[in-house]
């Protein structure tokens, strides 16, 4: 399994869950792992970074001893996919007061806007072993 970046988000949610789906679909070299923050890992790794992983206010992304949160956390998604989600980064010119305000607004949302699922989402078998 790859050492790279982990992506932490939240499984009952319905856009969460699916942007995860978005991620082991489309990276292919493997690049991430993910952690639901229902799970043990991902709850450990959502307080080392001061989180509270029962109210999280956004994903983030793990790479080391460094957290990107909000739409840093979703550039850094988009880059590590490579082409052409790289090119989805030109967003990235916006001024982060601009990104993660419009980021928060949809995650503090997200169940009203998304929807909630009864359960956790857990990929296929063949994308287990990226689950953490």
């Amino acid at each position: 399994m790859s050492e790279g970046p982990i992506i932490l988000f939240d499984a009952m949610c319905v856009l969460c869950s699916a942007n995860a789906r978005f991620v082991l679909r489309y990276d292919r070299r493997g690049h991430f792992r993910l952690a639901a923050m229902q799970g043990e890992v991902g709850q450990a790794l959502y307080r080392r970074f001061g989180i509270d992983p029962a109210d999280p206010d956004t994903l983030i992304v793990v790479s080391g001893d460094q957290a990107l949160r909000n739409s840093d956390a979703i550039f850094a998604i988009w880059r590590g996919l490579g082409w052409p989600w790289r090119m989805l980064c030109i967003f990235r010119l916006a001024p982060r007061g601009m990104r993660d305000p419009l980021y928060r607004l949809i995650a503090r949302n997200r169940y009203r806007l998304f929807g909630r699922r009864e359960t956790c989402w857990v990929p296929d078998a063949a994308q287990r072993e990226r689950l953490l």
